[in-house]
């Protein structure tokens, strides 16, 4: 079995290189609204996260990797999974491309090699994403790679506009 990596693109774990490039997507305000970060990141607040992240999902409850091109190693996004409860098998999923990245499959590939690596070595059980109603491009993307919309929670996102809602969206193993 193979993980974390195809033809064009691999996970990997965070690495101190990747401090100027989180600096950058943990700084992007216009990404703000979707998540929790409310003011802006120092480079030595990422730099101890780096020092201190140990990638391990049990200890942690959370794992962050990095997308990278096999081609030429270039960062081009990262895939998170969070709240993981090893209790009920499951985990939450968030995923940034990079600007310049979008649009060519690489969230396509990132979440399906997730997937492989959530279901077939971490022996999760479910997957979910939150999806903010406006988010066409996420909600599509998660559809397209096997999530199912299961629900749907009302104002949940406060944005200068107003509150938005957000879709629940899961994958199940069903190998399971």
């Amino acid at each position: 079995m193979k993980l974390l990596k195809n033809e064009r693109i691999s996970l990997r774990a965070l690495e101190p290189e990747d401090l100027e490039i989180l600096y950058k997507w943990e700084n992007d305000t216009s990404l703000w609204e979707t998540g929790t970060t409310t003011a802006p990141y120092s480079k030595f607040t990422l730099y101890e996260y780096l020092k201190n992240y140990s990638s391990d999902i049990y200890r942690d409850k959370q794992l962050r990797l990095m997308i990278v091109q096999n081609a030429d190693n270039v960062p081009v996004g990262t895939l998170d999974l969070f709240e993981f409860d090893p209790l009920h098998s499951r985990a939450g999923v968030g995923i940034l491309i990079d600007k310049n990245y979008r649009r060519n499959n690489i969230a396509t590939e990132s979440l399906a090699l997730l997937a492989d690596y959530a279901f077939n070595f971490l022996h999760i059980h479910q997957l979910y994403a939150n999806i903010p109603e406006k988010n066409d491009i996420s909600f599509k993307l998660f559809t397209n790679c096997g999530y199912s919309l299961c629900g749907q929670i009302n104002e949940w996102l406060k944005t200068e506009k107003g509150f938005q809602s957000i879709y629940i969206m899961q994958l199940i193993n069903k190998a399971h």
